[in-house]
């Protein structure tokens, strides 16, 4: 799961990047003196958040091999929130319902001299399936969290383990598992304690 989840992460920060580069909305306009002028304003422009975004999923990929159990919770939750943050920047471009004035805005146009605005919604589709591919990577990562605690919950250590198959070495029927772990130990299976005429016998 952890490999799933990096490579989720990854293919997001791609997504991010290539919207980031994509233009988002159309600025035209016209001052009266010279010719119209249209002016693209990419995603990196008009969500400045983007890239940082960006580098945010590709450090938690990368952080995803140095960090097990709670941190690697915090790690999914942190991921989890980004791709809120995410989702939100490319659903508002529809939500929006005026972005003329945000858009002259960033392009540094008088509104008086805005024709017209028009929105591509490509970068913002790209932004949106970055959020879920993150969201799907949190998840993944959390239960790869919980999974190795279950995990480490059910190990018993070897010294354990061959301290309890010499207390049952002495009962009168032993699995085949304490038996070799008895040997193990250098201890005979076969041999009662209370009885020790016995040994070897």
């Amino acid at each position: 799961m952890i490999r799933g989840a990096q490579l989720l992460l990854v293919l997001a920060a791609l997504a991010l990047w290539v919207a980031s580069r994509l233009t988002w909305v159309e600025v035209a306009s016209f001052d009266g003196l010279g010719q119209p002028k249209t002016t693209a304003l990419r995603g990196g422009s008009w969500s400045t958040a983007l890239l940082p975004l960006a580098v945010l999923l590709l450090a938690a990929a990368v952080a995803t091999l140095a960090v097990r159990g709670w941190p690697l919770r915090l790690l999914a939750v942190l991921v989890a929130a980004a791709s809120a943050g995410m989702a939100y920047l490319g659903v508002s471009l529809w939500v929006i319902r005026d972005v003329a004035p945000r858009a002259a805005d960033l392009a540094l146009v008088p509104v008086a001299d805005l024709t017209g605005t028009q929105r591509h919604y490509g970068g913002a589709v790209l932004t949106v399936a970055a959020a879920a591919c993150a969201l799907v990577g949190a998840v993944l990562l959390i239960r790869s969290a919980a999974k190795a605690r279950t995990g480490a919950g059910k190990y018993v250590a070897p010294a354990a383990r061959r301290a309890a198959a010499q207390q049952e070495s002495s009962g009168d029927s032993m699995s085949e598992r304490m038996i070799w772990d008895a040997l193990d130990e250098g201890s005979d299976p076969t041999t009662d304690p209370t009885n020790p005429d016995t040994k070897g016998r």
